[in-house]
């Protein structure tokens, strides 16, 4: 299907300390890949450069084939198709499940439009119930995904899941993995950061690992999860992917 998203020798230091080094990877359209590594390997700061909270030292970042200049804005960056959720998600607390999402819905489209945007996406996310709830009466789990419909909202072409299946029960994480298949059948491609190895197998097709900002390796999630040099940086023993 082609590739979305690519970066090229992506490196980034704060203060001397590299945080990010000589970093390339691929993301195919329609793909579902995990990128994990230790906590402080480089994740989050990776994601923060693509979604441009950070601007990269050094390196290329191509998105559907357009190079991106690094000083454009997240805005921008949005209206292009580069969503993104957080560990925390921080929503309009006093707002409901449906202003939440008819907010950002708004803006890219008319009243109309983003009221019909809005009640698609709280079917889709299994929401619609809850959507006169003040979305700071949600719990964990329903806030996570609310947090997936805000994103939804802005027609992304991927969304970076920054750990959303942290805090999460066996129950509520099956049902949260469910939407993101739903969402990955919708046509929209997912990085997945993720330091449950049950999801990332579960979910991924391909799976990237970094270590001290720099790519270790990458391929299938289980051959990943075994390789010795994963096991020895990162999860340090034998692997059970029935059990992380």
């Amino acid at each position: 299907m082609g590739r979305l998203l690519e970066v090229k020798d992506l490196s980034i230091s704060f203060g001397g300390i590299k945080a990010v080094q000589h970093l390339n990877f691929h993301i195919d359209k329609g793909e579902v890949l995990a990128l994990i590594g230790p906590n402080g390997s480089g994740k989050s700061t990776t994601v923060n450069m693509i979604s441009g909270v950070y601007i990269q030292n050094s390196g290329t970042i191509t998105f559907d084939g357009k190079e991106i200049p690094p000083t454009m804005s997240i805005a921008q960056r949005a209206k292009l198709g580069i969503g993104r959720t957080f560990q925390t998600p921080k929503p309009f607390a006093h707002l409901s499940v449906y202003d939440n999402i008819y907010t950002i819905a708004l803006q890219q489209n008319t009243k109309a439009q983003a009221a019909e945007l809005t009640d698609e996406i709280l079917n889709l996310a299994g929401l619609y119930d809850l959507k006169d709830t003040r979305s700071g009466k949600l719990s964990i789990e329903k806030r996570k995904w609310m947090d997936l419909a805000r994103c939804m909202a802005t027609k992304p072409k991927i969304i970076m899941m920054d750990e959303v299946m942290a805090g999460l029960n066996p129950s509520e994480m099956e049902a949260s993995l469910e939407l993101v298949r739903t969402i990955n059948k919708e046509g929209i491609t997912v990085l997945f950061i993720e330091h449950v190895m049950k999801a990332v197998v579960s979910v991924c097709t391909r799976a990237i690992v970094l270590n001290q900002g720099q790519l270790l390796c990458e391929g299938e999630p289980k051959a990943v999860l075994n390789d010795p040099e994963v096991i020895a940086a990162y999860l340090g023993g034998e692997v059970d992917v029935a059990r992380n």
